[in-house]
């Protein structure tokens, strides 16, 4: 027989249940932060003893260089901060995946980094074309990507809550190389030799914003493929325009390629270079080219450059102690503040580090100095830490940091001089 009186069994487990949850509920609030439940229990990559974080950049093929120096240069500073304790007694590991700069490599080492190796963030990619394609990963799995060697656009609009970069943008570089070769050097006839890829296209992006602000555009705009050294039609189309600058928007073998070309045909623009292009490998390559004029953009200062100190000279320090077969150059010393900016947010986030802990430590660092005159600073809407841009100029074969760019108008001016009493000999 069914016992259907109201105070049956039924009836009171309908009562029970409800006060069950309750009271579960009351119990884990007891002595509890506000940390979301998926982040209260375990944090991937965190133990009591160790951190680990993934990285996916080019460790080979033509543009390792920039990845062993990025990560050479963070290393240095996360070996030191190792042998001094860690962070709350936790060292920092690094697990680095070879690339080769080819996006559909980046894709499935993030995925390998974050499922199999269940990293604690993502940290030191290299380019544009490889980290624009690992961006849905990071809302999906809720991780951080710190470190990013590339000032693309698209890190950084629209806002991505998980995305930290420390070095200015590429707009900000271009912008400022562009307000210099109109008001300083007259130059009004600017062209576009860009990667055709994503990298290439925030560059020309960039370059046409700048033009636009002063009515301009490219008079020419001319590519090459990733990983090609294709770069004759290129300087044929610049050469027929006429461009009295060219705002190169590349890897170092294909600029230096077409320079190279370009001199050996007697044309012989202003070349301008992006950050990117690396200034070691760039010069090595253009040894013996004495009469071009080749500046490149900077968001670090020189490594080596006697009147700074700071993390500059601490780069250099570290580098020296651990990596002895090494030089300094601008893109380890990036690779070294991306590691200082880490650890001061890993410290910030506290002892009972989880992901969003750490996003919240980035997001109240004010005022880091990282040598005189320059720190870091970010917020809950700010997550770009430097906006400094520098300016070099290749000279004896290595890119020497100036800041009058009168010096550069007078050779200019003298080379355009010179380019026409010889046109005009008969």
């Amino acid at each position: 027989m069914i016992d259907r009186s109201p105070v049956g069994k039924p009836f009171l487990l309908l009562l029970f249940v409800p006060f069950l949850f309750l009271l579960l509920f009351v119990l884990s609030g007891c002595g509890q932060d506000n940390t979301p439940y998926y982040e209260s229990h375990s944090t991937p990559g965190v133990t009591h003893d160790s951190i680990v974080l993934g990285s996916s950049l080019a460790l080979k093929g033509h543009a390792k260089f920039l990845g062993t120096q990025n990560l050479c240069g963070a290393l240095s500073y996360l070996k030191q901060v190792n042998e001094e304790g860690g962070v709350y007694g936790r060292k920092i590991r690094i697990i680095a995946y070879d690339d080769s700069y080819d996006p559909p490599q980046c894709l499935l080492n993030t995925q390998r980094l974050i499922v199999d190796d269940q990293v604690f963030a993502l940290f030191c990619y290299v380019g544009t074309p490889t980290t624009v394609k690992i961006l849905p990963f990071l809302a999906e799995a809720r991780i951080p990507l710190l470190g990013i060697f590339t000032g693309a656009n698209a890190l950084r609009v629209p806002f991505n809550k998980y995305v930290i970069n420390v070095r200015a943008s590429y707009y900000q570089e271009i912008e400022a190389a562009v307000h210099h070769l109109i008001n300083d050097l007259h130059i009004n006839k600017i062209g576009v030799f860009y990667q055709y890829d994503a990298y290439g296209f925030d560059g020309l992006t960039g370059t046409e914003l700048a033009l636009q602000e002063y009515g301009l555009k490219p008079v020419a705009r001319s590519y090459y493929i990733r990983g090609t050294t294709n770069v004759e039609d290129s300087l044929q189309r610049m050469q027929e325009a006429q461009a009295e600058a060219v705002v190169m928007i590349g890897t170092y073998d294909p600029c230096a390629k077409f320079i190279k070309r370009a001199v050996a045909r007697n044309y012989n623009p202003i070349y301008y270079t992006v950050s990117f292009v690396s200034a070691g490998e760039l010069g090595r390559r253009l040894h013996g080219i004495r009469d071009s004029i080749i500046l490149m953009s900077q968001v670090v200062p020189p490594p080596e450059h006697p009147t700074e100190s700071g993390s500059a000279s601490e780069y250099v320090t570290l580098l020296k102690k651990y990596y002895p077969q090494d030089k300094p150059t601008f893109v380890g010393l990036e690779g070294f503040i991306n590691a200082q900016v880490l650890v001061k947010g890993l410290r910030a986030a506290g002892k009972h580090l989880t992901r969003e802990r750490f996003i919240r430590g980035i997001e109240s660092v004010r005022n880091f100095q990282l040598w005189p005159g320059v720190s870091v600073s970010f917020g809950p809407n700010d997550h770009q830490g430097l906006e400094q841009v520098y300016f070099t100029w290749l000279q004896d074969g290595q890119f020497k940091l100036f800041k009058n760019w009168g010096q550069v108008a007078s050779a200019w001016e003298s080379k355009n001089k010179n380019h026409e009493q010889t046109e005009a000999k008969p």
